[in-house]
């Protein structure tokens, strides 16, 4: 039995690392979709958070794997920012995916 366990353990790693079984990836047609509540800050021109008082940033066009660890940093509490833990910790692994790859995509 655990012969088998270790073979199969090898098998998945060399079809990831041959890029064969590959992680889901975000689909941005369903991330618009569940985009509507960040858009009320970070679509906004000139938008600031109030306190700490900085400019809330644009995600348009930002690198789609740094918007997901991001999104799942703040919805595992590795970042601080009460509001985004709030909307991103009812998200799923894969909203968060579908949301970085409609704001990697986005560019206006």
């Amino acid at each position: 039995m655990r012969l088998k366990s270790i073979l199969l353990a090898s098998i998945c790693g060399a079809l990831m690392a041959s890029g064969t079984l590959q992680a889901d990836e975000g689909d941005s047609v369903r991330g618009e979709n569940l985009a509507w509540s960040c858009m009320g800050c970070h679509a906004v021109d000139s938008a600031r958070n109030s306190y700490p008082s900085y400019r809330v940033p644009m995600l348009g066009g930002q690198n789609e794997k740094y918007l997901y660890q991001s999104l799942v940093a703040y919805r595992d509490g590795q970042r601080k920012h009460s509001t985004m833990q709030a909307q991103a910790r009812s998200l799923s692994d894969q909203d968060l995916r579908d949301l970085a790859a409609f704001f990697a995509g986005k560019r206006d």
